[in-house]
């Protein structure tokens, strides 16, 4: 409405596609990321159907609107090395062996944040080497885990998790992952630690818990791992989530044209 009065209309009525298109131009001279500008064309047009079947309006400028596309941008990965010196980050203290378990299982088990804050103790098969995760929905999804991170997680069970746990009267029993007061770590705490060793192992470029989540995919594809089995790993519902992965590194694509092209 801002933009609206800035253009001197008044009455809402008077907003037509030309407008619209207005509006959309001056998104993109401030540099709006084309998600921002889709969410916000969306919000509009939801409005101003309402304002159609409330009889407030005849039409919706929106609907003769033509829809943007939605960009696909290539997710960020780390290189294997690159986890290497992000894992050797943590120390031997106690908060060092909870936050090495938990780097170990955002990319042993590709899982996301908010499935990692939500684990308990009963969600684990050591053993046998598998989580029970809840993803999106709440829907259960079992995921194995690598024997460095059934490890690291071992670990931080035996010499670690005690030291929060008493720390507090009020504790949390069932969650895996405790903070300083012993209760359930947050995900912005796991963000948080992420930047810390981030910066710690000197990393050039920005981490998050996706980012894990990301590599642990790209590793495993470019593996020689099936997609639909990666599909499985990470609880995508629809396989076309699973594939902005297959992405490959130029060593990777060139390895293959050299061992697959009879001109190589």
């Amino acid at each position: 409405m801002e933009f609206v009065n800035g253009e001197g209309i008044e009455e809402i009525r008077n907003i037509d596609l030309t407008l619209i298109r207005r509006y959309l131009a001056a998104m993109k001279d401030k540099e709006y990321s084309r998600s921002t500008i889709l969410r916000k064309t969306s919000s509009l047009r939801s409005f101003f159907k309402f304002l159609t079947r409330r009889g407030i309006l005849e039409q919706n400028p929106f609907l003769i609107l033509h829809r943007m596309k939605k960009e696909k941008k290539l997710p960020q990965f780390l290189y294997v090395y690159e986890f290497e010196e992000l894992i050797a980050a943590p120390d031997s203290s106690p908060k060092g062996l909870r936050d090495k378990a938990i780097l170990e299982v955002l990319y042993g088990a590709g899982i996301r944040v908010s499935e990692l804050v939500g684990l308990n103790l009963d969600d684990l098969d050591l053993s046998r080497g598998y989580l029970r995760v809840f993803g999106k929905g709440a829907k259960e999804r079992i995921v194995p885990l690598g024997s460095k991170g059934c490890l690291a997680v071992q670990i931080y069970l035996q010499e670690a998790r005690e030291f929060f746990f008493r720390k507090n009267k009020a504790a949390d029993e069932k969650a895996l992952f405790l903070n300083k007061q012993g209760r359930r770590l947050s995900a912005r705490s796991i963000r948080r630690l992420i930047d810390d060793y981030v910066r710690k192992a000197a990393l050039q470029r920005r981490v998050s818990p996706h980012t894990l989540r990301h590599s642990y995919a790209t590793h495993l594809l470019e593996g020689g791992a099936d997609l639909r089995a990666v599909q499985e790993l990470l609880g995508h519902v629809d396989i076309s989530t699973t594939q902005i992965y297959t992405h490959l590194s130029r060593d990777r694509v060139r390895q293959v044209y050299k061992k697959t092209h009879p001109r190589a």
